[in-house]
């Protein structure tokens, strides 16, 4: 498995997820509201969530994202591996209290940038929910194609549903230079 290596990006700095993280992100992950396009339904307790977030039988990577200016953890992005080691999926959710910032703009931007110079990828890719009309922005904004419409594809804590796939190809990704930071 690859390292979970800090990202630097404009306003914020991503580490590797670390277990005590989980009080931070407890309130957005317990939250029916935030939790409507995971897979899997709220968290009840910190346990819980810790046990989710720590699992060393998960084969992604998990970062955090820490706010520069106050040192507030705001968000969790992850790289997952696909069977191809030059493909990988990506995810994030930003906390709650702090949606609307731009910081999965920035942050994801940061990641795919890493992924694609640092670790020559050549596919990034992202599953999203046809209903999460923020996510499907975020990935059209940073250049991602809509490639597939999964239908019923995913049976999820609110019933089955329908997924996009979203693709970006490092050769995209490199006339976005100067607008990574969104």
């Amino acid at each position: 498995m690859l390292d979970t290596v800090s990202i630097n990006a404009q306003r914020y700095s991503l580490r590797k997820l670390e277990a005590e993280d989980t009080t931070a992100l407890f309130a957005t992950l317990s939250s029916e509201k935030e939790c409507r396009f995971l897979s899997r339904a709220p968290f009840d307790s910190h346990a819980e969530l810790h046990s989710w977030l720590m699992d060393a039988d998960w084969n992604g990577r998990s970062w955090v994202a820490i706010d520069k200016s106050n040192s507030a953890i705001v968000g969790r992005f992850v790289a997952i591996p696909t069977n191809d080691p030059y493909v990988t999926e990506v995810g994030y959710i930003t906390v709650s209290d702090r949606q609307g910032e731009g910081i999965a703009g920035e942050c994801t931007a940061a990641l795919i940038s890493y992924l694609f110079e640092q670790e020559k990828s050549r596919r990034v890719f992202a599953e999203i929910d046809t209903n999460n009309l923020a996510s499907i922005a975020l990935a059209e904004r940073l250049g991602f194609k809509r490639e597939a419409c999964l239908r019923e594809h995913e049976r999820t804590h609110i019933g089955i549903c329908d997924i996009l796939i979203y693709g970006l190809l490092r050769r995209e990704w490199t006339g976005l230079a100067d607008t990574r930071l969104i």
